[in-house]
């Protein structure tokens, strides 16, 4: 059986996007409410991959835009378990900037994202 940093490790979501026209908004960035969509889904593997039960979201927790993200750039998605309560856990998802042609990259986007396991009846259970 993993130990909590090993089910951590193992859990760690990455998923990659390419920012393309229809995914943005009237000033040609990324459009926030496509990043937070984005990132609830992430935040949502994570937790499932951590803790193999059924998970809902119960909350986002302060989702700082931090830099625009322009058309035609490519988006990385890293969601990681950051807590771990009994029968919840914070997912920290993580959005940088990679330029299509360059090295260049940087976090645009952090959130926290917060779940509970559930049972087949909706009744809150262990997260391990």
């Amino acid at each position: 059986m993993q130990n909590l940093e090993e089910r951590i490790a193992h859990s760690r979501t990455s998923l990659f996007k390419a920012v393309f026209p229809g995914t943005v908004n009237h000033y040609d960035t990324f459009f926030g409410g496509t990043a937070l969509q984005l990132m609830d889904e992430v935040a949502f593997i994570a937790a499932t991959r951590f803790s193999r039960k059924r998970v809902v979201t119960v909350s986002s927790e302060r989702v700082d835009f931090n830099h625009p993200i322009p058309s035609g750039t490519l988006i990385e998605l890293i969601g990681e378990v950051i807590k771990v309560g009994n029968t919840s856990l914070k997912v920290r998802v993580d959005i940088f900037i990679e330029q299509m042609y360059s090295e260049d990259r940087e976090r645009a986007i952090t959130g926290e994202f917060s779940f509970v396991a559930i049972d087949e009846n909706k009744k809150p259970v262990s997260v391990l």
